[in-house]
């Protein structure tokens, strides 16, 4: 992890990294928290097949991902697998439809610093199969893959391979 040395309190080359979750100044005690982050993934399931997004850009560039971003402040959890949903396929939810389904811990690694995440997995079921017309820099491709052929090695994120083991286990 990238380690921030100058405490913003008092301007001194003090801080203390924990190895978990804090730094701390001894000079002013100021404590800065690096507290977990909320996140949504979402299946978008049509039948036996869900739609996965393949990473442009990193972290996990080209693995698989299920559509779903960050919380945002004063956002409920459904209302950001909506806006995300929206903002990267151009889909528009319906969010009484969304069916959660359990929540995993991840660590998300962006531009050498850990994210401790609690990702959120939601379902959402389709009546019928579409397609987007990606001109979002975020995804390079899309695709309805069926359940019995996801490659657990191809998925971009930890939490996810460990919730397609559950799913995939309890259909």
């Amino acid at each position: 992890m990238k380690v921030l040395k100058y405490c913003p309190n008092c301007g001194k080359e003090s801080l203390n990294w924990d190895g978990e979750k804090k730094w701390s100044c001894p000079h002013c005690n100021f404590t800065l928290y690096n507290n977990v982050a909320g996140a949504v993934a979402v299946v978008i399931r049509h039948g036996d097949e869900i739609y996965l997004t393949r990473r442009n850009q990193d972290p996990k560039k080209g693995k698989l991902d299920l559509a779903g971003g960050f919380v945002d402040p004063r956002e409920s959890a459904e209302e950001t697998c909506k806006r995300e949903l929206f903002e990267e396929l151009q889909l528009d939810i319906d969010i009484s439809n969304l069916q959660y389904i359990t929540s995993l811990p991840n660590i998300y690694q962006y531009k050498e610093i850990d994210y401790n995440t609690i990702d959120l997995f939601y379902e959402y079921r389709v009546q019928q199969k579409f397609e987007v017309n990606l001109a979002l820099s975020e995804i390079s491709e899309t695709q309805w893959i069926p359940l019995s052929h996801i490659d657990l090695d191809d998925i971009a994120f930890d939490s996810q391979k460990i919730f397609f083991e559950q799913y995939l286990k309890n259909l």
